[in-house]
């Protein structure tokens, strides 16, 4: 019997894997965290029954406190709650599926408590990849990656040990605004932004897909996670999104994953790994999904990706400031108050107007953080 705490149980990868448990029925559900959404956190914890539940606000935790009056779960809140989940002494693995980089202390605690980590939470990797992979190493536990595309790449990797690799191949949809021209983006709206042709997601993650910036994360993640140079990462873009990634090794080979665009699959081989377990989700059909189409993503419209190669080749504090700033931009379109393209403008601003710091320890990668987030809700475009 597997023991879990997810982290960010009432956003778009936390429901999921509530689904992927439901379906396992050998994974307990030992602690759970959100946010705002109180009422699906109570009806999870009510299902589920976590000895720990956590949200961030204290006034939250004080209702939903009161609400499960009547059950042993109990609540716990701001970002001492949510290390205390992750740290849970009976739990075998933590999913972290927290949006930004709220995600860091919890993740970098439950390493360090010596429990296997499901990462969904990108910014993680992003921000301090070569602190949490030391880490890892230190600690002897797994992290195994949930988004599909690096699932993708840790599945074609499998059995592989010791045979050089090419480059890698990362895949993107292109999202809604695929081979739209600057002009055209101009004046779309968070509505128009928000329409993704493939995946649901949640709103930050959908508008990263827009701008190309969760490819450009996704960049930084696969380097710390696989140990590659940054020039063997290559990103394709795959309207299609049925081949999940790749990897190409020196033979010319080239290994992937395919399926039907759906992140229960990824979720389920991290909980299950190395196992392949039986599941009840679309599986895919090539005579009707017989078409798959690559081509180079635009860098010139879609700023965003060039900005994570420009960050992740200054590296030091540089990766941390470009995600930072990005979260607030990205917030500022979806609150309307800057348009689509002043996202990549923001997030350059905030670079340029920072100076690196190469080495550094956890708190500079939060202090670096903090003054991104400063810069960037300060600045009028």
């Amino acid at each position: 019997m597997k023991k879990i705490a997810i982290l960010g149980s009432t956003g778009s990868i936390g429901t999921q894997t509530l689904e992927v448990v439901d379906i396992l029925q050998d994974v307990v559900v030992c602690g759970i965290s959100g946010n705002h959404n109180i009422k699906l956190l109570e009806q999870q914890a009510r299902k589920y029954r976590p000895r720990l539940v956590a949200v961030m606000e204290e006034h939250n935790a004080k209702a939903l406190q009161q609400a499960l009056s009547d059950t042993n779960c109990k609540v716990v809140c701001g970002m001492e709650g949510l290390v205390e989940v992750a740290t849970m002494q009976e739990v075998d693995m933590v999913v972290t599926s927290v949006v930004g980089n709220v995600g860091l202390r919890p993740t970098f605690a439950a390493i360090s408590a010596g429990k296997n980590i499901a990462l969904a939470n990108k910014e993680t990797l992003v921000s301090a990849g070569q602190l949490v992979m030391d880490l890892v190493k230190q600690k002897g536990v797994a992290l195994y990656p949930v988004d599909s595309e690096h699932s993708a790449i840790f599945q074609a990797l499998q059995g592989n040990a010791g045979n050089a690799v090419r480059r890698i191949l990362l895949t993107a949809s292109g999202g809604p605004f695929r081979g739209r021209t600057k002009q055209a983006l101009a004046n779309v709206t968070a509505k128009d932004a928000l329409k993704h042709p493939n995946w649901s997601m949640g709103q930050k993650i959908t508008i990263d897909s827009a701008t190309l910036m969760n490819k450009g994360l996704e960049v930084m993640e696969a380097k710390w996670l696989f140990g590659v140079d940054t020039d063997k990462i290559e990103v394709l873009i795959h309207p299609q999104s049925i081949l999940h990634s790749a990897v190409e090794y020196e033979d010319g080979a080239v290994m992937a994953q395919m399926g039907e665009p759906d992140m229960r699959v990824p979720i389920q081989y991290a909980l299950t790994y190395p196992k392949r377990v039986k599941n009840p989700f679309p599986k895919i059909d090539f005579t009707q999904r017989c078409e798959m189409t690559f081509e180079q993503p635009n860098t010139e419209t879609f700023r965003c990706l060039s900005l994570a190669y420009q960050a992740l080749k200054i590296g030091g504090t540089m990766p941390a400031v470009l995600n930072a700033a990005n979260e607030i931009a990205v917030a500022k379109f979806l609150q309307g108050e800057i348009g689509f393209l002043d996202i990549p403008t923001l997030i350059e601003k905030t670079m340029q107007a920072y100076t690196v710091k190469q080495q550094y320890t956890l708190e500079d990668l939060l202090n670096a953080d903090t003054w991104a987030r400063g810069f960037a809700t300060e600045t009028k475009l």
